[in-house]
């Protein structure tokens, strides 16, 4: 049985899905003005082993992922310029521009950490219409109010508010917890935009467009949506009013999720999200990553350090994504030899092989268990190590391990084939030398060694799974 930590119930829940046997899975994605960095890839790493988690355990995953790719401030009393505007800025583009750049970079990064392509990308801008028709529908409810530089959702209309974050709302406004209110129409400081007039802070906006609403200020009533309402518009549209799962980084439980529910269930009537996932931070030796202290990496400035991609990949397998996890050379390091030892393991089985085997159920039984437990990957990698170290058949053995890699992706298989390729003389000498250790013919097996390594740069190391080659 299936159980996933619920933040809206604070504890482990029983899973059910809306339909049986699919799933309808919303995960919040980048602001694409700037590269990634690594803490932002293993949020949508964490969402890609969850996912292949409820593949492997049978169910269908409708994953919908979005691409913020407009401009946005919180409130109609902030000042300086939106991310995207800062991001034209910088680099001399339109905000499309540098959207589709930093897009495309997005993309090679999560192919290169071997993410499934989700079912659809829904890129923001193409869902304007849809976030119009409704706010449209939250004011002809009544949920929202216009005013002449924004449409506000008012908060004290949505009882439940407060059922996902927890807060003290009357606290949080006495601590200043929602921001300035300076020269807002705002009803109560905890409201939120729906809909920012081209007016004020957004006058200069480089993104905008028209609407049916009408402030004294602008015409065509021209403005940018709220933040907060692209993600239930782009749910709503590709997923339906109520989804199974919808996922996000723990920053989001205070403001951007209870946002969601509030505009999604006062206009849709029904229940926004059964299951909500949140992952951990990253941290980088203790620390939180930030420009000012010099830690933020991307995945180039890994790789620049030489490591994959997929040794960072093997590095995020090690932490629950309910954890935070410590980014430091020496863990990634580790991550390596581990991630080079299991590939080394997977070559030497598949060497070895002498016909298909069966996946063994005793570890597959173990390893399901591992997923039904809130998606505990690091003990699912633990199951995986016992597997490879077990007294069970070769073949077996094989076919086991790359059963656990449809959820690890670690492309064990492939990896092991495509680091080496072995001629087909090669493989002769490697058996024939086999052949002699088990004969205890010793320096006949050192010959085919010398052989291997003059002849074919080929160096072999015997281990107790067997011959273990690599290039010199």
């Amino acid at each position: 049985m299936l159980k996933v930590y619920n933040t809206l119930s604070r504890k482990l829940d029983e899973f059910k899905p809306i339909d049986k046997g699919k799933i309808r899975f919303y995960h919040c994605g980048p602001t694409v003005y700037w590269t990634q960095h690594i803490g932002n890839l293993r949020g949508m790493a964490m969402g890609d082993l969850i996912r292949r988690s409820l593949i492997y355990l049978g169910y269908e995953v409708k994953y919908v992922r979005n691409y913020t790719d407009f401009g946005h401030l919180t409130s109609d009393a902030d000042v300086g310029e939106d991310k995207m505007e800062k991001g034209a800025k910088r680099e001399g583009l339109t905000p499309e521009e540098v959207a589709d750049k930093y897009i495309a970079q997005f993309e090679r990064d999560t192919e290169a950490l071997n993410l499934l392509e989700p079912t659809i990308k829904a890129r923001a801008t193409d869902y304007i219409d849809d976030m119009i028709k409704m706010i449209e529908v939250l004011v002809e409810k009544g949920y929202a109010y216009v005013t002449p530089k924004a449409i506000y959702f008012e908060v004290a209309k949505f009882p439940n508010y407060t059922e996902l974050s927890r807060r003290n709302l009357e606290k949080d406004k006495a601590g200043a917890g929602f921001g300035s209110v300076q020269d807002s129409d705002k009803k109560d400081p905890a409201d939120f935009a729906l809909w920012f007039f081209k007016t004020g802070a957004h006058e200069n906006a480089l993104q905008y467009w028209p609407s049916p609403f009408e402030s004294p200020e602008v015409e065509n009533g021209e403005g940018i949506p709220g933040w907060h309402l692209e993600c239930s518009t782009m749910a709503n549209v590709n997923l339906g009013a109520t989804l199974d799962i919808h996922m996000g980084g723990v920053e989001h439980i205070s403001i951007h999720h209870p946002n969601e529910i509030a505009q999604s269930e006062s206009a849709n009537g029904v229940k926004y999200v059964n299951y909500w996932i949140h992952n951990e931070h990253l941290m980088v030796d203790g620390e939180k990553m930030s420009k000012s202290l010099g830690n933020v990496y991307n995945l180039a400035s890994i790789v620049e350090k030489a490591f994959t991609p997929m040794d960072l990949r093997y590095f995020y397998l090690q932490a629950q994504y309910r954890s935070k996890q410590n980014f430091t050379t020496e863990a990634l390091e580790g991550a390596k030899n581990a991630y080079k030892k299991m590939v080394d393991r997977v070559r030497v089985l598949n060497q070895n092989i002498e016909e298909k085997g069966s996946i063994d159920k005793s570890f597959k039984n173990e390893f399901v268990k591992t997923l039904e437990d809130d998606f505990n990957i690091p003990e699912a990698l633990a199951v995986s190590w016992e597997l490879l170290k077990a007294d069970i058949n070769d073949n077996d053995k094989l076919a086991t391990i790359l059963d656990f890699d449809r959820v690890l992706g670690l492309n064990l298989l492939d990896k092991a084939e495509k680091e080496i390729e072995i001629p087909e003389e090669v493989e002769k000498l490697l058996k024939r030398r086999k052949e002699a250790r088990e004969n205890k013919e010793w320096e006949k097996s050192d010959e085919f060694r010398d052989k291997l390594e003059n002849d074919f740069n080929i160096k072999v190391k015997d281990t107790e799974e067997g011959q273990i080659i690599d290039t010199i």
